[in-house]
């Protein structure tokens, strides 16, 4: 782990600038494999790059057969399915559009740590986030889309499952947050290299097992797409989950999870310059409520009311020990 926060900081940036690129070099890269390739290809790279890291830093792996179980679990929620939802929406929607529903993983975090795994509790402003960003993913899919084009409904369809498919791919990230935090955090701590390399392997290593199923087919490889595979495996798997992990041991998970402002707007402006792509109104505006939502989730913004409760209790307090 980095000691110098200079180098912390270079880190997160160049995280958000990476992860916010690899919905590009998703797009560029189906134009020559299968979604399934591209995920497959993305996890394989990024394993041998964390092995690398591995060797040259000496990590050593546990040796509780719980931990490698538990990441089984952690690499298919984590890396495998998500990867291939991506990869596979990315045909019908734009890679900005991906980009912004990747935003959406803090408000699918929030609700996966409070209901499901039970390791946090949902305050007033924690709930209203949560509904900022449901509304907000609400605003984003745009269904009244389907009533003024009739025409196209075809189209919409394939755009809608693309969507839905972002969607489910930022609540496995948020399931994966919260399963890590109840069984690995809590139960067998790991450094955080070891924990890229076992979640980034065990995906890779599902998806080596479903190669028959995913990956197999024709290829068209031109120096754009091996670019893009490269990048998106060696540096926006392999040395970015690196990188996160640094961050996250240095900063903590709610000034971490801040790169998730940051994704996004590389991600648009890459679509936007580069491929040509552009944004209905509803996406910037659905996008600013799940910023919105996020903010109160993880209790960067509170009610006044509740803010002010805890004034008027804290002045009364020196009056009553009085």
């Amino acid at each position: 782990m980095p000691k110098n926060r200079l180098a912390v900081a270079l880190q997160f940036s160049a995280l958000g600038l990476i992860w916010g690129a690899s919905f590009l070099f998703m797009k560029v890269a189906l134009d020559g494999l299968s979604f399934g390739q591209v995920a497959w290809t993305r996890l394989v790279l990024g394993t041998l790059t964390l092995a690398v890291l591995l060797l040259v830093t000496r990590t050593r792996l546990p040796r509780t057969p719980a931990v490698y179980l538990h990441f089984v679990v952690i690499g298919a929620f984590g890396c495998a399915v998500p990867f291939l939802l991506f990869a596979w929406a990315e045909q019908y929607v734009t890679s900005g559009l991906a980009s912004i529903y990747n935003a959406v993983t803090p408000i699918a975090t929030a609700l996966m740590v409070t209901l499901v795994f039970r390791v946090e509790k949902l305050g007033r402003s924690r709930v209203l986030g949560v509904v900022a960003g449901i509304v907000g993913v609400v605003v984003i899919i745009g269904p009244w889309s389907f009533a003024v084009n009739q025409a196209a409904h075809g189209d919409l369809a394939f755009e809608l499952a693309g969507q839905l498919a972002c969607l489910g791919s930022a609540v496995c990230y948020g399931f994966t947050f919260g399963y890590i935090r109840r069984f690995i955090t809590a139960r067998h701590p790991v450094s955080g290299l070891t924990a890229a390399f076992l979640q980034v392997g065990m995906g890779a290593v599902i998806l080596l097992v479903l190669t028959p199923f995913v990956a197999l087919g024709p290829i068209v490889l031109d120096l754009p797409i091996v670019l893009s595979l490269v990048l998106l495996g060696v540096l926006g798997t392999g040395v970015a989950y690196y990188w996160y992990m640094n961050v996250l041991g240095a900063w903590g998970p709610t000034a971490t999870s801040t790169v998730t402002y940051l994704t996004p707007v590389v991600g648009v402006f890459l679509g936007i310059v580069l491929l040509g792509e552009s944004l209905s109104w509803n996406a910037p505006l659905g996008a600013l409520l799940v910023f919105l939502g996020i903010l109160l989730a993880q209790g960067r913004l509170r009610l006044p009311g509740r803010r002010s409760a805890r004034t008027a209790s804290a002045q009364e307090s020196p009056r009553e020990a009085g």
